[in-house]
Order: C-alpha cells, then sequence, then structure tokens
C-alpha cells in the first residue's frame, strides 16, 4: 500500500503548486488525474521492488542469482498491482472503506493473531518455546513444576511476544474505539424552524496518520538500504 499512498501525496503535491492542473468538476479531468496517480503507483512499485532486491532484503544478489532476483521483482510487482487493483474496486463501491485502511487492518489483524497463536518454536536461551503468548501459555503450564513462576513467564517473558503485550494491545484497541465514538450533537435550528443536530466528534483523525507515518517511514526505509548498500 506504500506506493499507493506515495503516488497520491506526489500527485496531490504536483496539483496544489499547480505544476499539474486539472478541474475537479469535469470528469474526463477527474479520470486523467486518476489514471496518472495509477501509473505513478506502479512506476513506484517496480521501482521499490526492484529496490528491495537489490538492497539484499532477501539475500545478496551476488548469492541467490540473477534468475531468482528478477523472480522476485516480478513477484512482488504482481502484489504491488493486485493492491492497486484491489483499492480501485473499493474506490468504486465494491466493498466497505477504502482499500489502505483495510490492508493495514488485516496486516495489523494477521500481526495480533500471529503473535498469539503461532505454533513456531525458538530458543532465545531460555530453551525451546513457542512464539505465540497464549501457546506459550498452556506449554509452560504443562511443562513446569513451577505454576507461578511459569505464568510469570508467560507474563512477562523477554524477546517474544507475552501476555502483557497481548492485554496492552486489547486495551488500546478499546480505549481507541471508545474514544473514536465520542461525540457531541449540537442543536441548530435552520430556515423555517426546522430543528435538527450536527455531530462532532472529539477525533477526525481516523487512520490518515497511521498510513502517512507508514508511507514515510516505509520510503526512508528504502533510501537508508541504497545508501548502506552504496557505502557500506
Amino acid at each position: 500500500g506504500t506506493p499507493i499512498v506515495t503516488s497520491g501525496l506526489i500527485m496531490q503535491l504536483l496539483s496544489g503548486v499547480r505544476i499539474i492542473t486539472y478541474d475537479q468538476n469535469l470528469k474526463e479531468d477527474r479520470a486523467l488525474f486518476n489514471g496518472a496517480t495509477k501509473l505513478l503507483s506502479m512506476i513506484m512499485t517496480l521501482v521499490e521492488a526492484v529496490v528491495y532486491v537489490a538492497s539484499g532484503m532477501y539475500g545478496p544478489v551476488s548469492e541467490i542469482g540473477f534468475f531468482i532476483s528478477a523472480a522476485l521483482v516480478v513477484q512482488l510487482f504482481i502484489a504491488g498491482v493486485i493492491c492497486i487493483l484491489l483499492d480501485e474496486l473499493l474506490q468504486k463501491g465494491y466493498g466497505i472503506g477504502s482499500g489502505i485502511s483495510l490492508f493495514i487492518a488485516t496486516n495489523i489483524c494477521e500481526t495480533i493473531i500471529w503473535k498469539s497463536f503461532s505454533p513456531t518454536t525458538v530458543n532465545v536461551g531460555r530453551g525451546t518455546e513457542f512464539e505465540g503468548a497464549v501457546i506459550s501459555l498452556f506449554h509452560l503450564l504443562l511443562t513446569r513444576s513451577d505454576k507461578t513462576k511459569a505464568l510469570r513467564e508467560a507474563f512477562y517473558r523477554q524477546g517474544l511476544p507475552n501476555l502483557t503485550n497481548l492485554f496492552a494491545t486489547v486495551l488500546i484497541f478499546a480505549i481507541v474505539i471508545y474514544f473514536q465514538g465520542l461525540q457531541r450533537n449540537i442543536p441548530l435550528t435552520g430556515r423555517g424552524g426546522q430543528k435538527h443536530t450536527y455531530p462532532i466528534k472529539l477525533f477526525y483523525t481516523s487512520n490518515i496518520p497511521i498510513i502517512l507515518q507508514t508511507a514515510l517511514v516505509s520510503n526512508l526505509y528504502v533510501v537508508s538500504q541504497i545508501l548502506y548498500k552504496r557505502f557500506s
């Protein structure tokens, strides 16, 4: 989703400084602007895919070979194009919300589920442990003779997901959802004496700051990888 956000920001910036001019009231101009944005998204997807592979994210190119490197670039590019097409479908009303919001929500949910129930075993110096916090809880309670110590370790173990992280995440979710739903209805009187209310929400930011922060950090990471590869 980063190329979509970045290309949108670039096009809006170019439009804001009048380098690109278009009339939002004209359907043809809007279609042309949206098409240019999607084309820029695809170009940025390809560039970022090449940079990710060339910077050694999936291993040194000299070791994995040209064929595998090219296959990785193609795979990343196709995945990016699929995300762009899914975002366009959602923008046209075939779904709920925006594509970027759903991508972020899906990624967060996947991370929470995996960190909670991952069956992968790891060893960080305390013996074999399960990565998932919930599975680790039952594993520790079943294999340790000291149940109190096992419970404490499940809540506070270092270097791996623990129950404290899980409960803190649930708590933050609940707090954010609560404050997101807070609003004050202001009574208004219109023409003819008609009365209605205007809701004013406590939070108007929604997920835009998260989207911008994700795009900024991702782009900075790509640039840092290029500089590291060039000057290391």
